[in-house]
């Protein structure tokens, strides 16, 4: 298997140039070996990339077809498909959607190997892939680096075995630990540096939604698009049980859709709503009382927090803090420091 793991490594990072504009879509990259003929060095038999592709677009092509339409391309000449291996990250689809099977077109070009990094949850899939392969005589090999394959995918994956969206949970707090002012209006309190306000729209780009309550609606208005980071806009997501919300708020902007829970707001309700909607992966970004009543649920994936250098000022009236304390959550890893900032990204335990 160790062979492998280097084409493999590659395809991971081809599939990476499609992860803000696949989703719901699994990022996949492919590569394309021959070994070349009657050439051996210390003996070795030499090794030739022929082509390389990745999934760029949902809906468009999957990484098996550009990989082959690149190869061919590169090799006008032809190529002796039965001595290559296709190397790819996913197990190849084996239905027809928006695309034709991948497995299929393997078989037709008669490639003579194939090394698969995991397997497709996919009921659709999941195995359905190398069944044909192996009857048509392919040798195939599968679990190269299924570790790191299935990482990349952790968002489609939850989605497909878990029948949920992968929820990561966001805050900033102060290193007292509040994430705002007790206040009815005016602006909220900035904790986040402009480094660390990128690193947010990052995630906003790479997650299919963005959810907050109500109150952080009312209170800050704000529009939740990705504006400090290149990427899609992310579906936004917000509750209103008592109608409460006005129409001309940010959120409803034209930019990205919107959709509002009202009569039902229970959150495994909500899970298994998205899940239909085929939403793979929701950021929720507050407020404490969201991100509170999520945690205590236990229906979460990540938590992701900042915490910043100052201390939530003294009230000068009253001479105590008045301040929105922070979710309680109990931190169990060491964080890594930006612009003087802690930042903990954690797994559920």
């Amino acid at each position: 298997m160790q062979q492998f793991e280097s084409y493999m490594a590659r395809c991971l990072q081809l599939a990476r140039l499609g992860e803000y504009y696949v989703a719901p879509n699994p990022m996949v990259g492919a590569v394309l070996v021959l070994e070349a003929k009657g050439d051996e060095t210390e003996g070795k038999k030499r090794e030739i990339i022929l082509g390389e592709g990745w999934h760029m677009q949902y809906g468009g092509p999957h990484a098996e077809p550009n990989c082959l339409r690149n190869a061919e391309e590169r090799h006008p000449e032809g190529i002796d498909y039965k001595h290559c291996t296709l190397y790819v990250s996913l197990e190849p689809c084996s239905h027809y959607g928006k695309t034709p099977p991948c497995a299929e077109l393997i078989i037709q070009k008669g490639i003579g190997r194939v090394v698969i990094g995991c397997l497709d949850p996919n009921p659709q899939v999941a195995g359905r892939g190398v069944r044909p392969m192996r009857e048509a005589d392919i040798e195939v090999v599968v679990g190269v680096l299924e570790a790191e394959c299935r990482a990349l995918n952790k968002r489609f994956i939850c989605l497909q075995e878990k029948k949920r969206p992968h929820v990561i949970l966001k805050w900033a707090q102060t290193a007292d630990g509040y994430i705002d002012m007790v206040r009815e209006g005016g602006s909220p309190l900035v904790i986040s540096t402009p480094l660390t306000k990128q690193l947010v729209h990052q995630q906003r780009a790479e997650n299919m939604a963005i959810m907050v309550g109500t109150r952080t609606v009312l209170m800050d208005n704000p529009r939740l698009l990705t504006t400090h980071w290149s990427g899609r806009n992310p579906i936004r997501i917000t509750l209103d049980r008592h109608g409460v919300l006005p129409q001309d708020s940010k959120i409803f902007s034209p930019e990205a859709p919107t959709i509002v829970y009202r009569e039902n707001t229970d959150w495994q309700f909500i899970m298994t709503d998205l899940a239909a909607r085929n939403i793979h992966s929701v950021l929720v970004e507050g407020g404490s009382t969201l991100l509170q009543h999520i945690l205590d649920s236990g229906i979460y994936d990540e938590v992701h927090i900042e915490i910043g250098k100052q201390l939530l000022p003294i009230d000068s009236i009253t001479g105590h803090k008045a301040g929105v304390k922070a979710p309680v959550y109990h931190r169990h890893t060491q964080p890594i420091v930006v612009d003087d900032h802690q930042i903990f990204i954690e797994q559920k335990l």
